[in-house]
């Protein structure tokens, strides 16, 4: 487990031998707006939140994992990493999560960090046993590790050595290109599967209902199984 440093502004501990984890925050008010269909506005910020947590709470007991830095310009957010005692590098404005990711990497390249891992916030299941085992198969510089979503097609995880190895790409479809990526520069990728928790990113209303059918230990799955929208969305599939 990562040393908690008390401040969230100014990066730590950093050396050549050490591993950040990555996590960008959009603002929650504008936070998953596919999910808009089955829910309201107030049940998409706290669904995000308790995404959010639960992912910087994966990162924060991954032993392999050195540090965190939490790419945001959300108030919410930046409290919430202070708590787990992860850095901050704030964003100006929401530009995606390549863009969030990108900023961070260079930050901890800069900083002499000797590779990052990047998780998106809506993979509530992740644990950090998955996290240290992205990690303890990933190899020596120059190495890129990924784990796809469970379609196949987007980008759950990535880890680089240095930070800044690859650029990204996340999207839907970012599989591929980071795979591309990787191999221009001579780099075969490390893909790691059966990652169950890193798999399963909700972003959709059928990413819900696959949350609620996978089941686990998570802040997310806590809070939704205390309101009423497994029943409506339970409810949306019997009506097709």
């Amino acid at each position: 487990m990562f040393h908690r440093s008390t401040s969230h502004t100014l990066l730590r501990n950093v050396t050549a031998a050490s591993v950040w984890g990555v996590l960008p925050l959009k603002d929650s008010d504008q936070a998953k707006t596919r999910l808009a269909p089955a829910l309201s506005s107030s049940e998409r910020r706290q669904l995000f939140r308790a995404m959010a947590e639960d992912v910087l709470a994966a990162m924060g007991e991954a032993r392999r994992l050195n540090g965190i830095l939490v790419v945001t310009r959300d108030a919410w957010a930046q409290s919430l990493a202070a708590r787990y005692g992860a850095a901050v590098l704030e964003e100006k404005a929401n530009r995606g999560q390549s863009a969030a990711v990108a900023d961070a990497v260079r930050e901890l390249d800069r900083a002499g960090a000797g590779a990052a891992l990047a998780l998106p916030g809506d993979v509530p299941l992740v644990s950090p046993a998955e996290i240290d085992r992205v990690l303890a198969a990933h190899g020596s510089a120059p190495a890129v590790s990924m784990v796809p979503a469970g379609d196949g097609r987007g980008t759950n995880c990535v880890a680089c050595s240095p930070p800044d190895a690859i650029r990204f790409h996340f999207g839907h479809d970012s599989f591929e290109p980071h795979k591309a990526e990787a191999r221009a520069l001579g780099i075969e990728p490390h893909i790691l599967a059966g990652l169950p928790g890193i798999a399963l990113d909700v972003d959709k209303p059928e990413d819900l209902r696959m949350l609620l059918a996978q089941g686990g230990s998570c802040r997310a799955l806590a809070w939704l199984n205390g309101t009423d929208i497994p029943a409506r969305l339970a409810g949306e599939k019997g009506n097709r």
